[in-house]
């Protein structure tokens, strides 16, 4: 489980050549490993998304990477945020994480969700099924996992997805398999499926929603007879931080106009969207909004840094900050 996690969301950098590429991203992974960060979590796409880049930006596959940047770390818990089902079949996924798990020795999570991301589906010729047809994927592939990591030899017949004696080996170093991570906001399918199959739960989700959100897992607790106190539940946002308020502002002006955004003449309601998921300000207004987050009644905190995740210094100062913020 973690406290604070950085996700790296994006793999284009100013004046960082190709062939440079993964040592920037390892020295990020490395950087808040030693800055407090307890886990790096990488995204899991194919195309980059909308809102970070255009779909031509760079994009490691997940999976690949992350067995790279156990080899260059020590501590931090390994993963994605998150899969999307529809990706990998279900047997190969628990093996690929249970690979990542003795690759890291032992700090391997994994991340995953019923995926969303249309275009990238399209493009790579990847079956995108009605969204009902995809929960119930998901559903089945974290049984299927669960098993494998068990090293239960699962023999599993279901809707969509099948094993006879799926052998795993090597298996999970850990006892039961690294954690299973449920990614989304879906109060009533998605929450349900994380109460009843997840170790944690990460809400994609409006931070104004959060209270909502968290009565709206208890409910599904509540009914299977589960204590809240036995799942993990975290927030993915955005960090902009800066030595002082109006340094962040300018850090998020920049990158907003990257993408085509002027915030100064912005509507209100684009201003609430972009809002609604971003922890900005100097060091004390960052600390501030933590705390609230975590009086709200969140476990854990991921955030991605769009506007600075490649400058060591930013990631550097990001996790001194947020350490003591959730200390």
């Amino acid at each position: 489980m973690f406290d604070i996690a950085l996700q790296i969301p994006n793999f284009t950098y100013p004046g960082v050549p190709r062939e440079e590429l993964f040592d920037r991203v390892s020295a990020v992974a490395q950087t808040a490993e030693e800055s407090g960060f307890d886990a790096v979590l990488v995204m899991d796409h194919f195309y980059q998304l909308p809102l970070l880049g255009p779909p031509t930006n760079e994009m490691f596959e997940a999976y690949t990477l992350l067995g790279a940047i156990a080899a260059r770390t020590e501590r931090v818990m390994l993963g994605t945020l998150v899969t999307g089902v529809t990706y990998r079949n279900p047997a190969i996924l628990a093996k690929i994480v249970s690979s990542l798990d003795v690759i890291s020795h032992g700090r391997a999570l994994l991340g995953i969700g019923a995926a969303w991301f249309d275009v990238e589906h399209e493009a790579l010729g990847v079956d995108f099924p009605p969204v009902g047809q995809r929960m119930q994927m998901l559903e089945e592939a974290i049984e299927i996992c669960r098993a494998m990591f068990r090293d239960e030899r699962p023999t599993f017949k279901g809707r969509h997805y099948s094993t006879v004696d799926a052998i795993n080996s090597p298996a999970p170093l850990r006892p039961g398999g690294p954690p299973v991570m449920v990614g989304g906001q879906g109060e009533k399918v998605t929450f349900r499926i994380a109460a009843q199959h997840a170790d944690m739960l990460n809400m994609t989700a409006s931070f104004d929603d959060i209270p909502r959100k968290l009565s709206a897992l208890g409910e599904h607790l509540d009914r299977i007879g589960r204590e809240r106190s036995s799942i993990h539940v975290s927030s993915l946002g955005s960090l902009v931080i800066g030595e002082s308020a109006a340094d962040a502002d300018r850090k998020r002006d920049e990158f907003l106009a990257t993408r085509g955004l002027d915030w100064a003449t912005a509507d209100e309601a684009t201003r609430a969207l972009v809002g609604a998921r971003i922890i900005m300000g100097d060091e004390a207004a960052v600390v501030e909004r933590i705390g609230q987050l975590r009086a709200m009644g969140i476990d854990g905190l991921a955030v991605n840094m769009p506007a600075d995740g490649c400058d060591l210094d930013a990631v550097r100062y990001a996790g001194k900050v947020l350490r003591s913020a959730m200390s």
